[in-house]
């Protein structure tokens, strides 16, 4: 399977929102930037990061101050975490590109060292690449609510009542955690708050004008800010978007469809391989041998590596494996080690598959279940969900016949139905022609292929990059020189292609 590190932004990758532009004081009103003035001098002392891998590959890291309300700057302030590879020839050097690799959770002090792997040397010369923890994740005020699994995102309610009652049980559960651990931070971790601190970094780095590159949730992020302060926008990349204004609840229920496609997919290109896999002749065959597992996972859970998969945690496993088509031989890998778990024979668990279940379902107190809390209170920060557990019963009983395998996953609640507080803020309308260009897969089971036509459509001046592949995020995690060049061209030299084009790569599967 491809690296842990990107299994890793799948899983996270569950909702990929963008926000609002009313209720609360904005930041680029006059009396905001008279107040916020404090906060861009202040000074930037860059050291060695905390990662001492980060520190060999030449990043180098800082913490600024921010408000923890943009309404209140003069309250309550916060430290996020950014890091930085400079430019490789500063007589080349034209500014910033300020990046955020997906989730909503995963950490980005990492992602200068990711991007400068495959950055051509014009653009390594071109720009310090920026990183950042986002508030409530990782090293920016982590909003570690104390959580029992880190897999609350996603934990199936199973074929029964009883098991989507547990669901319910267990979500409720996490917000009430959530709220007696960390009440005065929760409700300050929307997406418009992260746009606004991404602003005032480039304000305190001294750039008159930022360029931004994101994946998934960190295209969201990106186009929020094009939308809130597009005065502020050089270049702009946003690979894998999600819908614009789309409630993350409505995100998360694309994903069902979205999977069982991409199941049908793999099933085609593993029934002619049956010789070598053993998982069925023909695509009918190798879908029925899977949901088959599931349910023989509910009557006597699979234990591999560790772990109890049951058929609430089987699913998500499934899930974060199924969507990059260059996985193929590692997925009907997996599904051979399951077949033959569940039969009571020994097997041996490749590293990758330990480490995306120890992933996936990492204890309380690990650092991954402190990233799946701020990935919580990211989404339940940015829009409100349905509080009435039959409302889920329903969508749940509705997906079976058409999404067997993922359907009740994604329509069981997440925890924001059972939040305390409202949304400070709404879901905003993006709708500009701030220049960009958006990287979308067709077989994309994350952020959909509608959905980021969606996105371009909403961002007019946007050229999209087509890439008839099933992946999500492609720039340095898929391997197509097209898009490689295409994105590096575009960050060197500011010309978007004169149409939307294709990237079909002749290393395409």
């Amino acid at each position: 399977m491809k690296r842990t590190a990107v299994l890793g932004a799948v899983a996270l990758s569950i909702a990929a929102l963008t926000m609002a532009t009313g209720a609360s004081v904005s930041a680029s009103s006059a009396g905001g930037d008279r107040a916020l003035e404090r906060f861009r001098q202040q000074p930037v002392g860059w050291t060695a990061c905390r990662d001492v891998s980060l520190t060999a590959s030449g990043t180098r890291c800082a913490r600024i101050t921010v408000p923890l309300d943009y309404a209140r700057p003069d309250g309550r302030t916060i430290e996020v975490a950014i890091s930085r590879i400079t430019s490789s020839d500063p007589a080349k050097r034209r500014g910033i590109l300020q990046t955020n690799p997906g989730g909503p959770g995963v950490r980005g002090l990492g992602m200068p060292r990711d991007l400068r792997r495959v950055m051509s040397p014009g653009v390594a010369a071109a720009y310090d690449v920026i990183g950042m923890d986002t508030r409530g994740l990782g090293e920016s005020a982590p909003a570690d609510c104390g959580l029992d699994r880190s897999s609350w995102l996603l934990y199936a309610p199973g074929a029964d009542r009883a098991g989507f009652d547990e669901s319910v049980r267990l979500t409720r559960e996490d917000a009430r955690r959530c709220w007696d651990e960390q009440a005065d931070l929760l409700p300050y971790l929307s997406t418009r708050n992260i746009a606004r601190d991404v602003d005032l970094v480039r304000s305190v780095l001294g750039e008159a004008k930022t360029s931004w590159f994101g994946h998934s949730y960190g295209a969201a992020l990106g186009s929020t800010y094009a939308q809130m302060f597009p005065q502020r926008v050089d270049r702009l990349v946003l690979d894998s978007s999600p819908a614009p204004a789309e409630n993350p609840l409505r995100t998360v229920r694309r994903t069902g469809p979205a999977n069982e496609r991409a199941l049908d997919d793999f099933a085609r290109w593993a029934a002619p391989r049956d010789g070598e896999y053993g998982l069925g002749a023909t695509p009918a065959a190798v879908r029925a041998g899977v949901e088959t597992t599931v349910e023989r996972a509910r009557h006597a859970p699979i234990r591999i590596g560790g772990h109890r998969l049951s058929d609430h945690e089987l699913p998500l496993l499934l899930y974060v494996s199924v969507g990059d088509d260059t996985a193929n031989p590692a997925f009907a890998g997996l599904l051979r080690i399951l077949v033959e778990a569940a039969d009571g024979k020994p097997v041996t668990v490749p590293p990758w598959l330990q480490g995306t279940l120890d992933l996936l379902f990492a204890s309380v107190g690990s650092d991954r279940a402190a990233d799946y809390a701020g990935q919580l209170g990211i989404v339940c920060a940015d829009a409100a969900m349905p509080s009435d557990p039959e409302h889920y019963w329903r969508a749940v009983q509705r997906s079976r016949a058409s999404q067997p395998v993922f359907g009740p996953m994604t329509h069981a609640p997440l925890p924001c139905a059972f939040w305390q507080e409202q949304p400070r803020e709404s879901l905003t309308r993006i709708d500009n022609e701030v220049p960009a260009l958006q990287v979308q897969a067709t077989g994309d089971s994350r952020t959909t292929y509608e959905s980021g036509l969606q996105m371009h459509r909403a961002m007019r001046a946007s050229r999209l990059v087509t890439v008839p592949v099933r992946a999500h995020t492609i720039y340095g995690h898929y391997p197509n020189d097209c898009v490689e060049e295409t994105v590096n061209t575009y960050l060197l030299h500011g010309t978007l292609p004169g149409r939307d084009i294709v990237c079909a790569a002749p290393n395409s599967p």
